[in-house]
């Protein structure tokens, strides 16, 4: 069991969003997560570059672990870039990082390269980007003349002892198994229970095919909060940022303006969002809340609060929450 940490470059700039996560790891969060993004939901959000922001992290922190959640390797970046980023990243915080990727969004991928291809097309350029990773990682010098990606004669020169477990994102079932064929671990958001279980089948299915005990690998999902006795700042901060990515139209569709984003946001009611998440001070309903998803067989729950307080969030919980997390772990 592991509690994360949802640092949201969507919301904060860089600076203030680097002194939160030093405060997640003074408070003694397990691992953080940053969007990996070109474009905000909403043109008032920010977007700064996830691996110039991780670096400052690595060299600024001494025990959390850190990673993407996620990064696209297929479309504004060619995967031997993100193979290089990761690694040294990894370089930098040996064995506490990770790299999340899938198939992604067209507000942060058809601005830079002017194409937005099918889903399927999508996943198969995914799976030769890992597999081009992973090759790199190893220290393979790869060269290839694809259908997706063109390499000559790549090769990292700065690798870490270990490469980094590779967590591939599936919001259904039906990815689920592709997840588990390529990944090492899983990663989720926003799924209704109901699915969940058979997710994680899939997923082990596909561990068993590649070889793999899906039974052990990590399952992460990332879910909502608010450590506040009053919901309407909460909601209306949620609603202002993160709106835009609660409705399927925007990973299915060309969506590419955060102005569009936020404009399908506006469908999203507050009611909507209250729902899906657990906004109280009270640290036990905030431990029952995270125990739900660990009873699902969820194995890292990652953390979001979209504010309005993050100084105060992370202090709280950190004090208030993550020993009861830890006490009910040693108490099962």
């Amino acid at each position: 069991m592991r509690i994360g940490w949802k640092a949201g470059e969507e919301q904060y700039e860089p600076n203030e969003l680097l002194k939160y996560a030093q405060q997640a790891d003074e408070a003694g969060f397990d691992l953080l997560d940053v969007s990996d993004h070109f474009n905000p939901w909403d043109p008032e959000g920010q977007a700064s570059f996830a691996w110039t922001w991780l670096g400052a992290v690595a060299a600024t922190t001494t025990r959390i672990h850190i990673g993407t959640g996620l990064t696209c390797p297929i479309l504004r970046y060619n995967p031997a870039i993100v193979a290089q980023a990761s690694a040294t990243l990894e370089a930098m915080a040996p064995g506490r990082t990770y790299l999340s990727v899938g198939t992604g969004e067209a507000l942060n991928e058809f601005p830079t390269t002017g194409v937005w291809p099918s889903y399927t097309v999508r996943q198969r350029m995914l799976a030769k980007a890992i597999e081009v990773i992973r090759q790199l990682w190893s220290g393979e010098e790869v060269s290839l003349r694809g259908e997706y990606f063109d390499l000559r004669h790549a090769r990292l020169f700065t690798r870490p002892s270990q490469p980094p477990p590779l967590y591939v994102s599936s919001m259904v079932p039906g990815s689920s198994r592709f997840a588990g064929t390529h990944g090492d671990a899983l990663l989720t958001t926003g799924v209704k229970p109901d699915v969940v279980p058979a997710m994680f089948s899939e997923f082990e299915e596909g561990q068993k095919a590649a070889g793999k005990d899906g039974s052990r690998a990590d399952k992460m999902i990332e879910v909502q909060v608010g450590f506040s006795d009053n919901k309407e700042p909460v909601l209306t901060s949620m609603k202002r940022y993160w709106a835009g990515a609660m409705l399927p139209a925007l990973f299915n569709k060309r969506i590419y303006r955060p102005e569009d984003s936020a404009m399908n946001g506006e469908a999203v009611g507050k009611d909507v969002l209250e729902s899906k998440m657990c906004i109280s001070t009270d640290p036990q309903e905030h431990a029952r809340f995270l125990g739900k998803y660990l009873q699902m067989g969820f194995t890292t729950v990652i953390v979001h609060c979209p504010g309005p307080d993050q100084a105060r969030f992370i202090e709280a919980y950190g004090r208030d929450v993550l020993p009861l997390m830890r006490e009910s772990k040693a108490a099962a």
